[in-house]
C-alpha cells in the first residue's frame, strides 16, 4: 500500500544476476524520514521490518559506469542498492533526495517545517532576481566612477570593491540556478503518493554493531519510531560493510570491500628514478610528498559546503575546489607523464613488422598511466591557465645524445632526445593540447584532451574526451587512441583513484587494432585498477595477444601461439625523469613558473597562502577572456590549432621532415 508521502517497492521480476544481491521489500516515509525493508511483502504488513536506514544526513552515490545501483552512506555506514534501470534508479533518488532534504540538520535545529510550495520558491526566485539586478546596477555604477576617478589610490579601492560586488554576483547567479534546480524537483511531489512499481534491492544487509545475534534473538524497533541509527539486523548473509572507516577492528579487509580507501598497510613501491648527469634537484617539485591527504572528515565543513553546491550528475567545471584538496603540479605537467617510460615508446619504430609494433605499442600505452599518479591517495592537479604551457625532454641512457639541435617543440633538446610540449587551448570547455617527437626515431604523438568533470555523490567522475595520433614516419603509419576516464573515489574520507572505460588503439593503414579496457572496482568482491586488452590482426575476431592484471602493478599477455609472460611490471620498470628548465630561466606563462607561488605555500602548508595566489592567477584569467569579449578578440593559441574536431600542433615532425629539401618521403 503507499500513502501520502510514503514510497513502497515490489520484488516481483527480480532475476538474481549478481552474487550477494537480496530480495528486499523496501518503503521509504518521507515524514519518518526512515528507508525501511522487510525481506517480503507479507512481513511488511505485519511490521516485521528487517533493517532501516536513517536518512537524516543521508548521502547519495552513484556509479557513472552503472545506471542502475546507487548508494546511501549515513551513520558510518553505506548501503548499496539495485533498481531495475536507470529511470527507475532515478525516481528513487529523487524521493530519497526529498526525504534528506526535509530531515536535514538545519530543519532538525528549526523545527520540522513542510517542503517549500512552488508560490514559495517562484516568489524567493523572483527576490533573488531583484537583488541580482540592482547588484548589476551597482557595478555599473561603480564603473563609470572608476573610469572618472583621476586619484589612482582611489581608483585602486574602487576596484577592490568591484571585484568583490562582482564575486557576489556570480554568488547569487548560482543561488538563482539551485533554486531553480529545487523548483524543478517540486513538480512532482515524492512519487506523486502512488504505488511505486519498482525492483530495488540492497545489500547491507548486515550486523553492523557485532552483536553476534541472529535474526531471532535481535530485538528490532517498532516500525513507527525512529531509532538512533541505521541497523540492518541478518547475521546468516554474506554482506560486508562497504566504508566502516571508523571501525574499531585491527584487521583491516584488503581487495573486498566496495569503494573502499587505500588501508595504510598497502605500502606502495616506488620504482627507480632515473636521472641524466646534467639534471638539476628542484625541491619544490622532485621532493615527494610523503604527507598523504589523509581523511578529509577534518575539512568536514569546507566538504559540506562544497556538497551543498553540487547534485548528482552535476557538471564540476565551474566548480571551485578547496585548495588542500590539490596535487603540487600542473594538469599540463601530469600529461608529460605518459612517456614516463620512453624506451618503450621509442622501441616501436624500431620492430619491422605490423604485429610487432602494434604489441610495442599497447606495451607502452599499458605503461604510460602509473607514474601520473605516484600516490594510492587522489589529489587534483592545478588546471591550466588559458595560454599556459609545459616543456620538457627525456634523455635515453646509453644513447649518444649529440648536441645537434632540433627546429622542433624544444630547441634546447638535440635529435637523440624525446621532446614534449603542451598548451591549455581552450578555458571553457577545458581542453589541453599535447605533442611530443624523437627527432631521430621519426615518431611522435600529437594529442589533446577535453576533460569534462562530473558529481557522482561519493565519487568525482573525470571524461577524458579526446584523441591521440602516433605517427611512425619510416613506415607511413598512423595509430590513434583514446583515453580512460578517471574517478575519485570516497571523496568524503580517504579518496583514492581509479580508471575505467574502454579505449581503442588502431591502425588504418595495416588493419592492426587493440582494446584495452580499464575496469572500475565493483560493490562485492573483486580488485581495484584491473585492466584488459586484446590485440586483433586485420579482418579478424580472435585476439593475437590477451592481457590482464594491474594498471598500476603488473599485467600478463597470453599470446595465441601458446606464449606467456609478464607484459608490462611497473613495480620494476624505472622511470626515467624528465627534464625541465629551472624555474627562473621559464617564460611567464610555463607551468611551473606561473604556479611557483602556489606550489611553495601547498608545500609549507600555508594553505591560505596557496589559495590567495591561486585565486589571483584565475581573476587574471577572468579579466582578460572579459577583455577580449569587450574588444571581440579571439583566443590567440601559441603551439596548437583546431583542425575540424580536433586539435593538432602547428609544426609536427611529418610536416617538417616531408618538406625538408633532403626528404625522400
Amino acid at each position: 500500500m503507499a500513502g501520502s508521502g510514503v514510497i513502497e517497492g515490489p520484488l516481483s521480476k527480480w532475476t538474481n544476476v549478481m552474487k550477494g544481491w537480496q530480495y528486499r521489500w523496501f518503503v521509504l516515509d518521507e515524514a519518518s524520514g526512515l528507508l525501511s525493508y522487510y525481506t517480503s511483502k507479507e512481513k511488511m504488513m505485519r511490521g516485521s521490518r528487517r533493517g532501516c536506514v536513517r536518512l537524516k544526513g543521508a548521502i547519495i552515490g552513484i556509479d557513472d559506469e552503472d545506471d542502475s545501483t546507487f548508494t546511501l552512506s549515513v551513520d558510518q555506514k553505506t548501503f548499496h542498492f539495485q533498481a531495475r534501470d536507470g529511470d527507475e534508479r532515478e525516481k528513487w533518488i529523487q524521493g530519497l533526495e526529498n526525504a534528506i532534504l526535509r530531515h536535514s540538520a538545519d530543519h532538525q535545529v528549526m523545527g520540522l517545517k513542510p517542503v517549500p510550495t512552488e508560490a514559495e520558491f517562484e516568489f524567493k526566485l523572483a527576490e533573488t532576481d531583484a537583488y541580482l539586478q540592482l547588484m548589476i546596477e551597482q557595478v555599473k555604477s561603480l564603473e563609470t566612477r572608476i573610469d572618472a576617478c583621476e586619484d589612482e589610490s582611489t581608483r585602486e579601492r574602487y576596484n577592490v570593491i568591484k571585484v568583490t560586488a562582482e564575486a557576489m554576483i556570480e554568488a547569487i547567479k548560482h543561488a538563482i540556478v539551485m533554486l531553480q534546480i529545487s523548483k524543478e524537483s517540486l513538480k512532482g511531489p515524492v512519487m506523486n503518493g502512488s504505488m511505486h512499481e519498482s525492483i530495488l534491492t540492497n545489500d547491507a544487509d548486515y550486523d553492523y554493531f557485532g552483536t553476534g545475534k541472529t535474526a531471532e534473538e535481535e530485538t528490532l524497533p517498532p516500525t513507527d519510531t525512529v531509532p538512533e541509527r541505521s541497523y540492518s539486523s541478518s547475521e546468516d548473509e554474506d554482506f560486508y560493510d562497504a566504508e566502516d572507516f571508523k571501525s574499531a577492528s585491527s584487521t583491516p579487509q584488503k581487495g573486498n570491500t566496495p569503494d573502499s580507501s587505500p588501508s595504510t598497510e598497502e605500502l606502495i613501491v616506488q620504482p627507480q628514478v632515473i636521472a641524466s648527469d646534467d639534471d638539476y634537484y628542484d625541491e619544490l617539485y622532485d621532493e615527494l610528498d610523503k604527507e598523504n591527504l589523509g581523511s578529509l572528515e577534518k575539512h568536514g565543513s569546507v566538504i559540506a559546503h562544497l556538497l551543498s553546491q553540487v547534485r548528482i550528475g552535476m557538471d564540476l567545471t565551474k566548480v571551485v575546489l578547496p585548495t588542500f584538496i590539490l596535487e603540487r603540479r600542473s594538469l599540463l605537467e601530469m600529461y608529460a607523464d605518459f612517456f614516463a617510460h620512453p624506451d618503450l615508446f621509442l622501441k616501436i619504430p624500431e620492430l619491422t613488422t605490423p604485429r610487432e609494433r602494434m604489441i610495442q605499442l599497447v606495451r607502452w600505452y599499458l605503461s604510460a598511466f602509473h607514474a601520473g599518479r605516484n600516490s594510492e591517495i587522489a589529489k587534483k592537479p592545478y588546471n591550466p591557465i588559458l595560454g599556459e604551457t609545459f616543456t620538457c625532454f627525456w634523455k635515453m641512457p646509453g644513447a649518444e645524445n649529440s648536441n645537434e639541435q632540433t627546429d622542433g617543440p624544444v630547441p634546447w633538446a638535440s635529435k637523440d632526445n624525446l621532446a614534449f610540449i603542451a598548451e591549455q587551448v581552450s578555458h571553457h570547455p577545458p581542453i589541453s593540447a599535447f605533442y611530443a617527437e624523437h627527432f631521430n626515431k621519426k615518431i611522435s604523438l600529437d594529442g589533446y584532451i577535453w576533460t569534462k568533470s562530473k558529481f557522482l555523490g561519493l565519487s568525482i567522475g573525470v571524461h577524458m574526451i579526446g584523441q591521440g595520433v602516433i605517427s611512425v614516419i619510416d613506415y607511413d603509419e598512423e595509430y590513434t587512441i583514446t583515453f580512460p576516464n578517471g574517478y575519485g573515489r570516497s571523496i568524503l574520507t580517504v579518496p583514492w583513484i581509479e580508471l575505467g572505460g574502454k579505449c581503442t588503439l588502431s591502425c588504418a593503414k595495416t588493419g592492426y587494432n587493440a582494446t584495452v579496457e580499464f575496469h572500475t572496482k565493483p560493490f562485492y568482491g573483486g580488485k581495484k585498477h584491473k585492466v584488459t586488452a586484446e590485440i586483433f590482426e586485420p579482418n579478424e575476431k580472435k585476439p593475437i595477444v590477451s592481457i590482464d592484471g594491474e594498471w598500476n602493478g603488473i599485467m600478463y599477455a597470453k599470446y595465441n601461439t601458446g606464449m606467456n609472460e609478464v607484459f608490462v611490471d611497473t613495480k620494476k620498470m624505472p622511470i626515467m625523469k624528465k627534464l625541465v628548465k629551472p624555474t627562473d630561466q621559464q617564460t611567464e606563462f610555463e607551468s611551473r613558473r606561473l604556479w611557483k607561488e602556489v606550489t611553495y605555500n601547498l608545500k609549507n602548508k600555508f594553505i591560505e597562502e596557496a589559495t590567495n595566489h591561486k585565486q589571483r592567477l584565475e581573476q587574471r584569467q577572468r579579466n582578460e577572456a572579459k577583455e577580449r569579449k569587450e574588444k571581440g578578440l579571439k583566443v590567440e593559441t601559441k603551439c596548437f590549432h583546431e583542425e575540424g574536431e580536433h586539435w593538432v600542433y602547428d609544426r609536427p615532425l611529418l610536416k617538417r621532415v616531408r618538406n625538408s629539401p633532403s626528404s625522400t618521403l
